[in-house]
């Protein structure tokens, strides 16, 4: 249920705040100074309704876009941010959208150029199929946006994937036809803990909150309910996540995962080989180290790929702590020496850059 901020009981030091200046009315004299007329004025105490309202995409991102894919009537909504560096190009989770992305993008910009994408089916993202989520079209929609936004001489790409959007990240550099991949993250989805996760997602998502009367109540309810844990990340992506039923005349979740659980198993088998045979440099980003299966302990031990288990923090590592996560992701281009135009990987043809 959904908590109700009315019934919160003011803090204990508000209480004594107010006993004390009733003794002091009552039982000082009236020309003695009062024992707090030295004490600052506090600030007015926000209502809910603006501790949880939402913020504008533009205070982070530079601008957004429609990606029309040619030849079909899909169009892919975009947010874009930085002019120069390699493009890391952000991959949601399943239920998130591009604006997940926000805060550290504010940051990841002022040495590369970031892409988030809606995926099919949420965000501002509009497909003539909302429910096919297999990985392989969603593999191919991150292949066609690219495709689209860069022609036949992409700059060096770093796959970015939080949950769903990793396991996505991973079957698109699997394909190995994105010539100028240079690097691949993957965020907190593992395939041994995603895999027997599956049989309980019907039971999570038909338990969540299914209608909310105002966007601030939305995101009252995600940061209460611990699904994020930063405030300012929530206000600026949970809005994107929602959209209006005029029917029920109220807000319900965009993306309709409940009807997509044909295509879950495919988002997650075989995901860690995948993963490990990748030839470009790779990071995993784990909010634990409970999460690690068979073959990437075996990976990791291997030097395959590097491992950074991020405290503190939540399922949506991005959202939680943003600055952090930023760090990570410029650290990881830094330490592989990835530019504007890639890095050389055994195994992959680089297309020829025109001399400027």
């Amino acid at each position: 249920m959904e908590p109700k901020p009315s019934s919160l009981k003011p803090l204990p030091e508000e209480d004594q705040d107010h006993d004390q200046d009733r003794l002091q009315s009552d039982h000082a004299p009236t020309n003695a100074p009062s024992a707090f007329s030295s004490k600052p004025i506090r600030p007015p105490t926000q209502t809910s309704s603006q501790k949880y309202s939402p913020l504008d995409w533009k205070g982070y991102f530079d601008q957004e876009d429609d990606v029309c894919i040619p030849d079909t009537n899909d169009v892919f909504h975009i947010y874009t941010a930085g002019k120069e560096g390699p493009v890391v190009f952000c991959l949601h989770g399943g239920g998130y959208s591009g604006l997940s992305f926000a805060m550290s993008s504010r940051l990841i910009k002022e040495k590369a150029r970031v892409v988030a994408m809606d995926l099919r089916g949420h965000g501002k993202s509009s497909t003539e199929n909302e429910i096919d989520m297999s990985i392989e079209t969603l593999s191919s929609d991150v292949l066609a946006v690219l495709k689209t936004m860069y022609g036949d001489s992409p700059p060096a790409i770093v796959l970015v994937g939080h949950s769903m959007g990793g396991s996505v990240a991973v079957h698109v550099a699997a394909k190995k036809t994105l010539r100028s991949l240079a690097g691949l993250v993957v965020v907190d989805v593992v395939e041994g803990t995603a895999m027997a996760s599956l049989m309980h997602m019907q039971k999570i998502l038909s338990n969540r909150m299914q209608y909310f009367s105002t966007l601030e109540k939305a995101i009252e309810w995600n940061v209460r309910g611990g699904s994020l844990r930063n405030i300012e990340s929530a206000r600026i992506s949970i809005p994107g996540t929602l959209k209006y039923d005029d029917s029920q005349m109220c807000y319900c979740h965009r993306a309709r995962l409940q009807e997509t659980e044909q295509y879950w198993r495919g988002w997650y088998e075989g995901l860690s080989e995948k993963f490990l045979s990748s030839p470009v440099p790779k990071l995993l980003l784990l909010a634990g180290t409970d999460r690690l299966d068979r073959a990437l302990t075996i990976g990791q031990m291997q030097g395959k790929f590097q491992m950074v288990v991020v405290r503190h923090t939540g399922h949506a590592i991005q959202e939680d702590v943003p600055e952090e996560f930023a760090s990570l992701i410029l650290n990881f281009i830094a330490r592989n020496r990835i530019g504007p135009y890639g890095v050389e990987i055994p195994g992959i043809r680089r297309p020829s850059q025109p001399h400027g």
